[in-house]
């Protein structure tokens, strides 16, 4: 290993330059002045570089020695990671305060993952042959999720399987055996352990790149029907402040239909990443019952830490949620807030005297995005094993002033295949999902009309383009409405505003704190559509018979509506049946006027 010495020659912020460092490599780490600061090389001139440092670089002095080993920034992975809080450079914050105390100090070089012995059940035996990606044995780091051992893919940190090279099982070891502890050795001496480590900028490898045909099932009405998201596919939510984005994010960690959930705070205010801290270990997952931590890891980087780990933040949660696809499991991926990512890349970028492009930030911003955004996907893993793993990201961006024209935004709508676009009129209005659903967009929704039609009933489409025609059709009323008022118009008119009130207020708005609402079946989903839309059918036709409006919107048909979603999902369908039944009946008595 070539040991590469210099000094430093000055600091800016985040940003250190160093002399005398001959033979340096882009993106390699390396330890920084007599406290061993974490530092990554993002410029080399001649024999001198500049480093970015993933700590507080104050006290740092001209002379001060900087050494590297020519490693990239790479993130440890293996059991230990679930339930677990780590900084934005993979530090375990629990460990951090137990040892330094409730401030995080400088320089602080702990294991990343638990120091403890772990069962291993081996799934080979002695002369199997193995190559990258198979499974060669599981531990059961939780009552929730089974944590598969594979052999690492090729990677600049994996001496094993260079090239692809097979293997052969020499031993295969069982029970409790500690992370770095070798759990098979093959026969040409090679060793393979629970514990591996990843280059963060380096995208994990897969055999092939499936098309996104299955949506990403998040319990939210909006989402799910009107602008699905595809399992494996990309998202964002940008909206100004108080808007929801943080809540949004966090209601889809709690009840997305997901195997594995890596939460990412980057930036954000430390008030709101303690609420995340506290609540996570008390929520319940709802499909298991059992703690949601135990499917979760967190990755936090306040708005206080170093801006440098906040720009390395995001590909830390990348690269542990490629791992988790690459043992076949749907992984989410929550980042909160892109934004404030692209600030830490605009101030490093500044710091380094680099040409500004549009508002400052620098002008590889989309490539970074589009770097970060490509790692989502639905794949067919590695190994000899038949096994798809996908990972979903779903950003939170924040546009000042919810100008979505800035930079940020832009950037990730040239790559994002979804725009949940948050609202402030509408959260200011307590509507929440505060989605502006004349905004807000689908690309994967043409892709997954087939499941849909499938899984869920063959009318489901057209219920739901239905639905979609009565919203566009409301807004355009509502522009006549401030022209020549409510009065003037005719009543079918009258009667597709009110049908889009009770959309609005019914199937879009959706309680986070009502057991009944929080997460929705896709078949309540349906089923309410269709209650709905049969009652625009019916009242509409009544209509054409000469039944005055006011007769039908006094029908107490309307109260069972608008309390269509406190109706649980495991009898919703009954219920459905039952208010279709009522409705029929109602109307009839009103077209003949008893």
């Amino acid at each position: 290993m070539q040991i590469i010495r210099g000094t430093i020659s000055g600091a800016s912020g985040p940003t250190v330059t160093v002399k005398g460092m001959n033979g340096a490599k882009m993106h390699t780490t390396a330890l920084v002045g007599s406290g061993g600061l974490l530092g990554e090389i993002v410029r080399i001139q001649g024999e001198q570089v500049v480093l970015q440092v993933y700590e507080d670089t104050t006290g740092l002095s001209i002379g001060e020695e900087v050494v590297s080993y020519g490693k990239p920034l790479a993130v440890r992975l293996g059991p230990g990671l679930l339930a677990n809080v780590f900084d934005g450079i993979q530090r375990p914050l629990e460990v951090l305060r137990l040892q330094a105390g409730d401030f995080i100090k400088k320089g602080m070089g702990i294991n990343v993952l638990p120091d403890k012995t772990w069962e291993f059940i081996p799934g080979v035996k002695k002369d199997d042959v193995i190559e990258q990606g198979d499974i060669i044995g599981i531990v059961r780091e939780n009552e929730r999720v089974e944590h598969k051992i594979f052999v690492p893919p090729s990677s600049l940190s994996s001496p094993l399987n260079k090239g692809g090279i097979r293997g052969v099982v020499k031993e295969a070891r069982k029970g409790k055996i500690a992370g770095d502890e070798p759990v098979v050795i093959l026969e040409d001496k090679s060793v393979i352990s629970l514990f591996h480590d990843w280059p963060v900028r380096q995208p994990r490898p897969f055999k092939q790149r499936l098309s996104p045909d299955t949506p990403f099932l998040t319990g939210q009405r909006i989402f799910d029907i009107l602008f699905p998201v595809a399992e494996g596919g990309t998202a964002i939510v940008p909206g100004g402040f108080g808007t929801g984005k943080t809540v949004v994010e966090q209601s889809l960690a709690r009840y997305a239909m997901s195997d594995i959930i890596v939460y990412v705070g980057c930036g954000e205010r430390g008030n709101e990443m303690t609420e995340v801290l506290s609540d996570f270990p008390k929520l319940i997952d709802p499909s298991t019952g059992l703690p949601l931590s135990l499917r979760t890891v967190l990755i936090v980087n306040t708005s206080n830490m170093p801006v440098a780990a906040r720009e390395a933040s995001i590909f830390i949660g990348a690269t542990i949620a490629e791992y988790f696809r690459d043992m076949g499991y749907s992984v989410a991926l929550m980042t909160d807030s892109i934004s404030r990512w692209a600030e830490a890349l605009r101030e490093i970028s500044s710091r380094m005297e680099e040409m500004p492009g549009e508002e400052g930030y620098p002008p590889y911003l989309a490539t970074r995005l589009g770097n970060f955004y490509e790692r989502a996907g639905k794949v067919r893993c590695l190994g000899k094993e038949e096994r798809t793993g996908s990972v979903t990201i779903i950003s939170a961006v924040s546009p000042p002033g919810g100008d979505f024209s800035e930079p940020v935004t832009q950037a990730s709508l040239r790559v994002a295949g979804t725009l949940w676009a948050l609202d402030t009129g509408l959260a200011y209005g307590r509507h929440f999902p505060a989605v502006d659903w004349n905004r807000s967009f689908s690309l994967y929704y043409d892709s997954l009309k087939d499941w849909f039609a499938q899984k869920v009933a063959s009318d489901a489409v057209l219920l739901r383009d239905n639905i979609m025609a009565i919203l566009e059709r409301e807004g355009e009323l509502k522009e006549v409405v401030q022209l020549i008022g409510l009065e003037a118009l005719q009543d079918k008119d009258r009667l597709a505003i009110e049908t889009g009130r009770i959309i609005k207020d019914v199937f879009l708005r959706q309680s986070v704190f009502h057991e009944a609402d929080a997460f929705c079946t896709m078949e309540k989903q349906y089923w309410m559509m269709k209650c709905v839309l049969e009652f625009y059918t019916r009242a509409k036709k009544a209509i054409e018979e000469g039944v005055y409006l006011e007769k039908i919107l006094s029908s107490p048909v309307i109260t069972r509506l608008m309390r269509m979603q406190d109706i649980p999902g495991n009898v919703f369908k009954e219920r459905a049946e039952e208010i279709l039944r009522e409705m029929g009946t109602e109307l009839i008595k009103i077209a003949k006027g008893e």
